[in-house]
């Protein structure tokens, strides 16, 4: 979680508001904002086989977005708010100028990154060992997650 005291000393910076429901970014979009949340909340989804997935709820202080803006890929996932919901925005240049100037911000979002990063694995963990699930899908997921650069390899029939 971000130090919200310490977003709005940018004055660059902007804030957006949404209304419940509004999409904020979509799976595959070209943007590269990345956004703090204010007050309200995100709602972050992906598409699956099975329908959409929630991945994430996040709440004040939070971040989304930070995926596109660092490796200038398209948007992984879907956010919209939920409720009446207020972002700071952070554009690309704006994010550079602001770990420059305040290199907290930049360890922050690190240790909200590692920690996302360790309830997955986690998660994939408990998930290989229930006898519910494709140990081989799931055996590619963790190969080719943290350490790869490569995409993970594709397992047959998906």
């Amino acid at each position: 979680m971000l130090n919200l005291d310490e977003q709005f000393k940018f004055a660059q910076e902007q804030t957006r508001e949404f209304a419940d429901t509004d999409l904020i970014f979509h799976e595959g979009d070209d943007s590269r904002e990345m956004y703090v949340v204010v007050s309200g909340e995100v709602a972050v989804t992906k598409k699956s086989p099975k329908g959409e997935v929630t991945l994430a709820v996040l709440k004040k202080g939070d971040f989304v977005g930070e995926m596109s803006l660092l490796e200038s890929l398209p948007r992984s996932a879907t956010a919209r708010a939920r409720g009446t919901t207020k972002l700071l925005v952070i554009h690309p240049g704006g994010f550079l100028l602001k770990i420059r100037r305040d290199p907290t911000f930049a360890f922050e979002m690190l240790q909200t990154l590692s920690r996302r990063i360790r309830v997955t694995n986690d998660n994939l963990m408990k998930e290989l060992a229930s006898s519910h699930s494709s140990n081989d899908s799931l055996k590619a997921i963790l190969q080719g997650s943290e350490f790869s650069q490569k995409p993970p390899p594709q397992v047959e029939g998906k």
